[in-house]
């Protein structure tokens, strides 16, 4: 079985890509809408979808730092 602070660190690597692209979609998305005058019902789909991201971003981090405040030896 791998180490759990690689699996904790491969997680975290992931929590941080999915919050990049998440906000670089949304601006995206958000200047998109303006500029192309598109209904305001999809800025708020847009706006949903990025919620959706940094929840689960943040799920992820908020788990990965309880399950490392429990290993033992491990302070912090």
């Amino acid at each position: 079985m791998r180490d759990p602070a690689r699996q904790d660190a491969a997680q975290l690597r992931l929590a941080a890509i999915v919050m990049a692209v998440t906000a670089v979609l949304w601006l995206a998305a958000n200047w998109a809408g303006q500029r192309y005058g598109w209904p305001s019902q999809y800025a708020f789909l847009a706006d949903l979808a990025a919620i959706a991201g940094f929840v689960w971003s943040l799920l992820v981090t908020w788990r990965i730092w309880r399950r490392s405040k429990a290993r033992p030896g491990k302070e912090g």
